[in-house]
C-alpha cells in the first residue's frame, strides 16, 4: 500500500487528573514525550521511547512532551518545550542536549546548515540557531523586530508563561540557504532573511512546511493540506481531508505530515479543552463526533482514506510528527 515500511509517531501524553476537582479544569497539560513505532501495512503500534524532562528545566507542573522533531543522518533531533536533543535510532541513545533559560514552549528542532541546533523558540516569537555546547549563534524574530524586545536576558523563561503568543513560529525549514518560519497565528509562512518573503498559506491556523521533491506541505488545524511551490512560492492546491470521510467526523487537531510516493501520511491529536477558544472555534461546525489521537493514510488521486490507525491505546494524546524510520526527512 506504501513505500515507507514504518514510521516513527512522536509526541506526548495527557497527564491523568489528580484530583476531582481538577478534572473540570481546561488544561490538564502533557507528562511525558513519546515516541511509537507503527508498521504500516499492519497497523501494529508499539512504544519506541518515552522521555521526562528534568525538574530543574521546566516550571513546577509544567508539560512534557516531544514535539515537532526532524530525521537527520539516521539521527532523531527532537525537542521538548525546553529541551533540544539529538537520538541514535533505533536505540535512543542521546547524543547531544541543550536547555537554556530562553527556552519557552519550543515547537520545533532540526539540524541547520552549520551543524547546529536550529529552534522555533514559540515562546519567546523567535528563531534560534544554537551550538551543541549551547552558545546561541543568531536569534531571529518573528515579528521583524529586536529579538529581545519585551524578554529579559536574565529571566529564566523556563519557568514561566508567555502566552498568548502574537506570533507562535512552530516549524523551521531552509529554501536554499533562507531560515523559513511557520507562524502561527498569522497563517502564513516567513522568510527570516533581510529580503523578508512570505507566503500566505491559510486563514486557519498552520503546522510543518515539509519540503518534499520542490513542494512546500503545510497542515491546517482544520484538517486541509496547502502545496506550494519551493521556487514560485506560488499555492498549488488546497485538499480538504474531511471531504474524503463521508461521516463528517472531527478528524482532530491536524498536525503531522509524511509524503510516501503517492500516500500522504497525516496526523490527528483529539481536540482536547483549551484556555484559548478561538484556536478551535473550526471543531463546532457540523461535526457529529471526534475522533481520537491518530494517523491516517490518504491516496490523493482517487481521494481516498485508505487506513486510520488509532494510538491512543498506545498512550499517545498529542502528535507532532510522523518520521519515516530508516530514511532521512530533512
Amino acid at each position: 500500500m506504501t513505500q515507507a515500511q514504518a514510521f516513527y509517531v512522536v509526541g506526548g501524553r495527557q497527564r491523568a487528573p489528580r484530583s476531582v476537582l481538577e478534572q473540570d479544569q481546561a488544561w490538564q497539560g502533557y507528562d511525558q514525550g513519546l515516541v511509537l513505532h507503527v508498521e504500516a501495512e499492519s497497523g501494529e503500534v508499539s512504544t519506541a521511547f518515552t522521555y521526562v524532562s528534568p525538574p530543574d528545566v521546566v516550571a513546577e507542573d509544567g508539560a512534557v512532551s516531544f514535539q515537532a522533531s526532524t530525521l537527520h543522518d539516521g539521527r532523531l533531533y527532537a525537542c521538548t518545550e525546553t529541551e533540544v536533543m539529538v537520538y541514535t535510532l533505533p536505540g535512543f541513545e542521546q547524543l547531544e542536549y541543550v536547555s537554556l533559560p530562553c527556552f519557552n514552549d519550543v515547537h520545533h528542532v532540526r539540524r541547520s546548515l552549520r551543524g547546529n541546533f536550529l529552534v522555533a523558540n514559540a515562546g519567546l516569537e523567535m528563531v534560534v540557531e544554537v551550538t551543541p555546547q549551547g552558545e546561541i549563534v543568531e536569534a531571529l524574530s518573528t515579528l521583524g523586530e529586536d529579538p529581545w524586545a519585551g524578554f529579559d536576558r536574565t529571566v529564566d523563561y523556563r519557568k514561566i508563561d508567555t502566552k498568548p503568543h502574537r506570533a507562535h513560529p512552530n516549524y523551521v525549514f531552509y529554501l536554499g540557504d533562507e531560515v523559513w518560519a511557520t507562524r502561527f497565528e498569522q497563517g502564513d509562512a516567513i522568510s527570516l532573511s533581510p529580503a523578508g518573503r512570505r507566503v500566505d498559506v491559510s486563514g486557519e491556523r498552520i503546522h510543518d512546511g515539509l519540503l518534499h521533491e520542490g513542494r512546500i506541505y503545510f497542515t491546517t488545524v482544520d484538517g486541509k493540506i496547502v502545496v506550494v511551490d519551493a521556487e514560485s512560492l506560488e499555492r498549488l492546491e488546497t485538499i480538504d481531508l474531511t471531504s474524503f470521510h463521508q461521516d463528517r467526523s472531527l478528524l482532530g487537531w491536524c498536525r503531522g505530515i509524511l509524503v510516501d510516493g503517492e500516500h500522504l501520511w497525516v496526523g490527528f491529536s483529539r481536540i482536547r479543552p483549551t484556555r484559548f477558544r478561538a484556536n478551535v472555534g473550526w471543531a463546532s461546525r457540523g461535526f457529529r463526533h471526534s475522533k481520537p489521537t491518530h494517523i491516517a493514510c490518504y491516496d490523493l488521486a482517487r481521494r481516498e482514506c485508505l487506513t486510520e490507525i488509532d494510538l491512543e491505546p498506545a498512550g499517545l494524546s498529542a502528535l507532532y510528527s510522523i518520521l519515516p524510520a530508516g530514511r532521512s526527512n530533512d
